[in-house]
This record gives C-alpha cells, sequence and structure tokens, in this order.
C-alpha cells in the first residue's frame, strides 16, 4: 500500500454486531447493484470462512507483511518449532534473540512481542469482540504495535466476519471500483463510497466481490 490509511478510510457500522449471513447478503447485493448480480453469478459457490484464532491470526499478519507468502510461511513454521504453541503465554518470554533466530527482523520481532504482551496482560479483550462494535474493536488492534488500519479492517472481514466494513484505504478495493463501475477511470474514496452505499448493511460481502473480481482466488488472512 502506498500509506497507512487513516481512520477516516474505514466505514464500519457503529451498532452492535449483526451475523454474516452470505445468503441474505447476496440476495441484497443482487437486487441492489446490478455489477454484484453479475459477480456474484460469475463467482457462485465460493464464500468467506473464518479461521484459525485471533493471536495466530495478528501474528501472522505481522509476520507476512513486506515478505512474500512462502517466505512467511518459513518464518511461522520456525516460530511455530520453537515455542509449545504460538500463544502469549510461550511468546512473552522469547528474547529478540530467539525470535530473529525464526527469521524475524528486530522490527517485527518487537511488534510480535508488543502483541504478546497486550494479549497477556489483558490489554486487549479478544474474548469479548464477539460482542463489542467493529469501531471498538479496530481501536484496540491499533494500540498494538505494527497493527495499522488495513489489518485492523482485515482483521474484521476474514477473521471476525463482520458484514459491514468497507475498507476505503484498501487499494484492490479502489481499484475494482473503478474497473468494474467506472470503465477504469480514476475513482475518488468518495465515490467507492456512494457505490457501496447500494451494499449496506453488508458492505464487507460487496467488498469481497470486488476482490474477486480482480483475483478469482479468494486469500485467507
Amino acid at each position: 500500500m502506498a500509506r497507512a490509511p487513516a481512520w477516516s478510510d474505514t466505514v464500519v457500522s457503529t451498532k452492535g454486531p449483526i451475523p454474516l449471513d452470505w445468503d441474505k447478503a447476496c440476495a441484497h447485493l443482487q437486487r441492489t447493484d446490478r455489477v454484484m448480480r453479475k459477480l456474484i453469478k460469475t463467482h457462485a459457490g465460493t464464500r468467506l470462512q473464518s479461521r484459525g484464532d485471533p493471536f495466530q491470526t495478528l501474528a501472522r499478519s505481522i509476520i507476512g507483511q513486506q515478505i512474500s507468502v512462502k517466505a512467511a510461511q518459513t518464518v511461522w513454521d520456525r516460530l511455530c518449532a520453537a515455542v509449545p504453541q504460538v500463544a502469549p503465554e510461550h511468546l512473552v518470554g522469547l528474547d529478540d534473540e530467539a525470535l530473529r533466530a525464526c527469521g524475524l527482523s528486530g522490527r517485527k520481532a518487537g511488534y510480535v512481542r508488543d502483541l504478546a504482551v497486550k494479549f497477556h496482560a489483558g490489554e486487549v479483550h479478544p474474548d469479548q469482540w464477539q460482542e463489542m462494535p467493529d469501531e471498538a474493536i479496530a481501536a484496540e488492534l491499533l494500540t498494538i504495535r505494527g497493527i495499522g488500519r488495513w489489518t485492523a479492517d482485515m482483521f474484521l472481514i476474514f477473521h471476525l466476519m463482520r458484514p459491514d466494513v468497507l475498507p476505503l484505504g484498501d487499494l484492490g478495493l479502489i481499484k475494482g471500483v473503478s474497473q468494474t463501475y467506472f470503465a477504469g477511470e480514476p475513482v475518488t474514496q468518495s465515490e467507492v463510497r456512494e457505490v457501496a452505499a447500494a451494499w449496506a448493511p453488508w458492505r464487507s460481502v460487496g467488498t469481497w466481490y470486488i476482490w474477486r473480481s480482480l483475483d478469482p482466488l479468494p486469500v485467507a488472512y
């Protein structure tokens, strides 16, 4: 990404969480948006799926920053071999040397340790996230070193499966809307916001289908 998105670059629901009903979301999108109607038919049979636990999901996102998928997997495998389990209680005691031996840079070692410390000390509340509004969860995530707005958005969408997140700082979303709605002409975040108004309250699902228009194979975060 060209820059770290600011808080205003994201649109999230401020109400209490509602469950993601994929079929209901698709029915709404097909009814309100002709582009979505075509994309959903083109990519029928695939849908968003959550995986992993919150700590490991965030740790992997930090490890994978600015390196290839293959390199990130190698580092992750080494970290898994270095501790009984990749969990806060096992990582808080590791020093920089041990983390660097797994392949982490000094900067990422600090990020992973900060993540472990905040989870271990109860400074973030993953056991409450299912009941918290999106904005409150993102605010907690942004206190962790190495986690920016984009990572928080991806966590809300891919791990917690929140249905109404519109990550306006995501370049793929901007590019996809440009190609599918504006014939490739440059678009602003305001224009993307206007397009996505028809998707609410299922803007995460609309975003997912825009990503599929660029890459048919879903990416796991």
